[in-house]
């Protein structure tokens, strides 16, 4: 095995496993960190696989083929190498031991403070909010106010989306908005 450093790839969301099989037909060597998750539908419980790096796969080429992994279907671009964009090998293997060990790797995403966001599932699916604070295991408490009144309600990072427009401020409008606590 090369000790060369992995690039990492961005792709279209949802398409990391495609991009791979596209890579795996061009014989060029890269890495889909995938782990399990139960997922819950309608009818069953099912496992799924899933990305650890959503949208990103990383790949170790030369330069000589460097257009093959740029033209692959999926691919988005190839993250720039001057911006410290490349992976070690030896991070690479870490994760890989890791999930073959059982170690309990997930995505985290950071949601910075300020994002907005909606609500996708539950009760107050739709309802949308501001981040203020993030609190263990990609959870946030989630505030309604209205007025000066306020409830607390813990969400999962999985059960929000972050949001591109702008959201009511409470009170305001006489509208209750919401803020992430």
């Amino acid at each position: 095995m090369s000790e060369r450093a992995w690039h990492v790839l961005h792709v279209n969301a949802n398409h990391e496993k495609k991009v791979a099989q596209h890579l795996s037909v061009r014989s060029l060597e890269h890495y889909l960190p995938l782990y399990s998750e139960r997922s819950r539908w309608s009818d069953r419980s099912v496992t799924l696989e899933r990305p650890l790096f959503v949208g990103y796969v990383f790949v170790r080429c030369s330069p000589q083929v460097r257009l093959s992994v740029i033209t692959t279907p999926g691919v988005i671009r190839l993250l720039d190498d001057s911006i410290g964009c490349e992976v070690s090998c030896e991070e690479i293997e870490r994760i890989r031991e890791g999930l073959a060990s059982g170690c309990l790797l997930r995505p985290y995403f950071d949601l910075p403070v300020g994002t907005p966001v909606r609500v996708r599932t539950g009760v107050f699916a739709g309802a949308e909010g501001v981040v203020t604070a993030i609190r263990q295991r990609c959870k946030v408490v989630m505030t309604l106010s209205s007025v000066s009144q306020c409830f607390a309600l813990e969400v999962g990072r999985d059960d929000v989306e972050v949001l591109s427009g702008t959201i009511p401020t409470p009170g305001l409008t006489g509208e209750p908005g919401f803020a992430m606590l």
